[in-house]
């Protein structure tokens, strides 16, 4: 073989050798991209399942706190709870006495200030009088939410905003106006700084389920259906006008007066003084906010003679007709009974009314004894707590153990104590034939009254009473309450009042007990002047000068608001005086 045909022979086989090396060499390449196609598939796959598992896992988590209760941090209640409405309260002619208007409040995210100095420093421009040292802690915190103004005016929302403070916003609120300021006070009460009623018929509405509708979130931002109370503003104006210029007059430390249906048990007009503006009742903190008329207990002095009277008549051993002996004092247990305007005689039932005959009253309640005395004062309502809307009402107080000493002085009006609101609740059924019916401060009509009404005397005691009222209004110590044309009867109480467990001669509780017309009674009034001067020759110290004239005025201005015709003469025909 030549050499030619060697080379040739080795080239033919090294390119077999070569080819079958390429063979293996595509197939190998093949299968790893096989398999890298595999693995990428695989991992895809891993892929999409963590991202399905981890929005699996966000949507669980939002499920679950969407059953969960809201969380309240800071006390914040949520924002629809702020917004909630409160009714409206009216009096019985519509007029508005309480209402909610539109405001904002200030906040602060701490989180979200960039300079706490400098925020401080402009809010303080707006708000001269805005606590720095507080407000410093407040944007200083880790909360993420501060209260840092409540309730702000129009103006200084604007101008807060013009300051371009970052982390600071408004949260819309509402606020309760008062538009007659103190006219109403006790009655309507006022809310706190998160419009929850905390006193008077505010407290009321919101004990009726308002304030359990707001804690779970069920109150609207709507207009709800108002309350319209019994009271009439145009005569609660004229009480609390009368009281204060009698305060005045006498400077006495306070009074009070009510005027009252004696058929429904509606008050139409409650005042005590001092009071306050409940606008703003954190001025009238410290003497204002005690009702002195339903939560002030006195000892309510010879107007308690007006129960033991129609008492020792109602059971029937003491006939109007009879007399007793008041010519000389009683002594008892250490003690001296006697009178104040002593006649030195024999008095017949009117005249012991009529003259406050302190032995003739003790007399007829001896009559009776001393349990009959507390059942009979019981069942008139002046020994218990007294039933109302109002929450503001006190508990009398009595004697833990009643002796005939305690009897005694309480015929005529010492050794307990009632509120002036429940003495003349009590005076009502002595004049409305002898039905106990408890006061309303909501519209009630008069078969509603009757069906809660209670029995308490006979009629024809409280015939007799109505005609005892007259004879002491027309002869004796009431005719200072008499109003031409309108028949005012009534009893007036004149009490030393007790310091340091003694009575002091020298301050006064005074008060008069009136209803009118006397012939058919329609309102009760009562008013009452706690300590007023007695050296200023005012004739201060005695019921039948202050309390008494207080009632004429009253009843002169508003008798014909309350739709009181006044009568003149025998017929009621000669209308000969003007008013």
């Amino acid at each position: 073989m030549s050499f030619l045909s060697r080379i040739m022979v080795h080239k033919s086989r090294a390119h077999y050798s070569v080819s079958t090396g390429g063979v293996t060499d595509h197939a190998a390449f093949e299968g790893a991209r096989k398999k890298r196609a595999g693995q990428a598939k695989s991992r895809v796959g891993i892929i999409a399942l963590s991202f399905t598992a981890f929005y699996c896992v966000i949507g669980g988590r939002l499920v679950q706190y969407g059953m969960e209760k809201p969380e309240i941090v800071s006390s914040i209640a949520p924002a629809d709870r702020l917004m909630a409405s409160r009714p409206d309260l009216l009096d019985r002619n519509g007029e508005v006495l309480a209402t909610d208007i539109r405001t904002v409040s200030l906040f602060a995210e701490p989180h979200r200030i960039v300079d706490v100095d400098e925020a401080i420093e402009k809010l303080r421009t707006v708000l001269p009088d805005l606590d720095a040292r507080g407000t410093y802690q407040k944007l200083s915190s880790n909360s993420r939410f501060q209260w840092l103004r409540r309730q702000l005016t129009p103006k200084q929302q604007s101008q807060i905003l013009a300051l371009g403070i970052p982390g600071i916003g408004f949260r819309p609120e509402k606020r309760r106006f008062y538009p007659g300021g103190a006219t109403a006070s006790h009655i309507v009460g006022h809310v706190n700084i998160d419009n929850r009623g905390v006193a008077g018929m505010e407290r009321y509405v919101d004990s009726q389920g308002l304030a359990d509708l707001t804690a779970l979130g069920m109150t609207t931002d709507q207009p709800l259906e108002p309350v319209k109370l019994s009271i009439d503003l145009r005569v609660q104006a004229i009480l609390r006008e009368v009281i204060y210029n009698w305060i005045a007059k006498t400077e006495a430390i306070g009074a009070g007066a009510v005027v009252l249906d004696v058929h429904t048990g509606e008050v139409l007009g409650m005042a005590s003084a001092p009071d306050y503006d409940p606008n703003n009742p954190a001025e009238g903190a410290k003497e204002g906010w005690l009702n002195r008329m339903s939560n002030g207990t006195f000892e309510m002095g010879s107007t308690f003679k007006s129960f033991t009277t129609a008492m020792a008549l109602d059971t029937g051993k003491v006939r109007i007709t009879d007399s007793f002996d008041a010519s000389a004092p009683i002594r008892i247990g250490g003690f001296t009974i006697k009178d104040f305007h002593g006649k030195g005689r024999v008095l017949s039932v009117p005249e012991i009314f009529q003259y406050s005959s302190n032995i003739g009253t003790a007399k007829m309640a001896d009559v009776v004894g001393i349990q009959g005395h507390k059942d009979f004062l019981t069942k008139l309502g002046l020994l218990t707590r007294m039933k109302t809307e109002l929450p503001e009402v006190a508990m009398p107080t009595q004697p833990r153990e009643w002796k005939k000493i305690n009897s005694i002085t309480i015929s005529f009006g010492h050794g307990v104590s009632t509120t002036p609101l429940q003495t003349a609740v009590a005076g009502a059924a002595l004049v409305n034939g002898g039905k106990l019916i408890e006061p309303t401060f909501l519209p009630r009509s008069r078969a509603d009254a009757d069906a809660v009404a209670t029995q308490v005397i006979q009629p024809s005691t409280s015939k007799d009473m109505r005609f005892l009222f007259d004879w002491n209004g027309t002869k004796g110590s009431g005719r200072n309450a008499r109003v031409d044309g309108f028949d005012v009867g009534g009893k007036t109480g004149t009490a030393d009042k007790v310091v340091n467990g003694r009575y002091a001669h020298d301050k006064n509780f005074n008060a008069f007990l009136a209803a009118f017309p006397i012939s058919d009674p329609q309102y009760v009034v009562l008013t009452f002047i706690d300590e007023p001067k007695t050296d200023k020759g005012n004739g201060a110290a005695l019921a039948g000068n202050t309390a008494a004239p207080m009632v004429k005025e009253i009843i002169s201005r508003s008798a014909a608001i309350l739709g009181v015709k006044p009568k003149f003469g025998e017929d009621g025909s000669a209308l000969l005086v003007s008013y």
